[in-house]
């Protein structure tokens, strides 16, 4: 089948959206390991679409236990030039209620146990990531949300912890002083791989909670979020759907699909071959 466009990560109800034909499921082994689970590969108005279940179908995995390497190295061999990721995530402002969407462009990382490179043994690289986000992918994003009335925020900070506990309440207060928009548990290292992968990345926040600061609302429980999460699941689809042709017409002009034009430094003739072919789908239009 023609390469996959359109790469998008989230919860495995995502693909279960109208309009969606589904082709295949592809499991791709990688030289980081296995990804979350198959790619469900098909067919949305026309676009060909890769989902991944970014837990796991079931939610099996921690945030801690995702292989973000394997996940964002799936996508890239299946010719994946766009991810739209959809995550739940706490608010930090009292502007941002349970329910409202928030299209963050900036990230604080706080997490502490996780690879978020494909470079190493032997290669190095440096990429730029002063702007995290593709900034053409999340506004067509916030216009999809916007044209179906979800209440959107474009921009922010998301500030990634590492969970898979909540914060302490000492913790949040301390968030809110870096003036931190919204707090979640997985999406800066998708968005550092998918700029070494030279992939558009950006991600649509669904907030389900407070987190712990706010004094009049009740800490942050699991049964709030999955609550939240499951009113929301059918506005994240219609977003998603709406923003997949957008995306689809726009032509790439944007830093991400160059990202790694002069982020490698290490002298081409001392990268071990190996390591030449692992990281082929990725390096490959660089280093032979």
């Amino acid at each position: 089948m023609p390469d996959v466009q359109i790469g998008i990560i989230g919860g495995s109800g995502l693909y279960e959206m109208d309009g969606l034909k589904l082709v295949e499921e592809k499991f791709i082994q990688t030289p980081f390991g296995d990804p979350s689970d198959a790619f469900i590969v098909g067919d949305l108005d026309g676009v060909k679409v890769a989902f991944l279940s970014r837990h796991g179908r079931g939610h099996r995995l921690l945030p801690t236990e995702l292989n973000f390497r394997a996940n964002i190295y799936g996508f890239k061999t299946l010719g994946v030039t766009t991810i739209l990721s959809a995550s739940a995530v706490g608010s930090m402002k009292e502007q941002y209620k349970p329910a409202d969407i928030v299209f963050p462009d900036q990230f604080i990382d706080r997490t502490r146990h996780r690879p978020d490179t494909f470079f190493g043994n032997g290669i190095v690289g440096h990429v730029t990531f002063a702007e995290p986000i593709c900034s053409a992918i999340s506004d067509a994003l916030f216009e999809s949300a916007k044209e179906q009335g979800a209440t959107s925020h474009r921009g922010g900070t998301y500030l990634n912890m590492e969970g898979p506990q909540f914060s302490t309440r000492a913790e949040s207060l301390l968030y809110r002083s870096w003036g931190v928009d919204v707090i979640g548990m997985t999406n800066l290292q998708e968005a550092k791989l998918a700029r070494e992968a030279e992939i558009c990345y950006a991600t649509m926040a669904l907030v389900t909670d407070y987190d712990c600061w706010h004094e009049s609302e009740e800490a942050v429980t699991v049964e709030a979020v999955l609550a939240v999460l499951h009113a929301n699941a059918e506005m994240a689809q219609k977003i998603l759907r709406a923003t997949v042709p957008r995306v689809a017409q726009r032509s790439r002009d944007c830093a991400c699909a160059n990202a790694l034009q002069y982020a490698i430094v290490t002298d081409r003739a001392r990268i071990p071959q190996q390591v030449k072919d692992d990281l082929a789908p990725i390096i490959g239009k660089y280093i032979k």
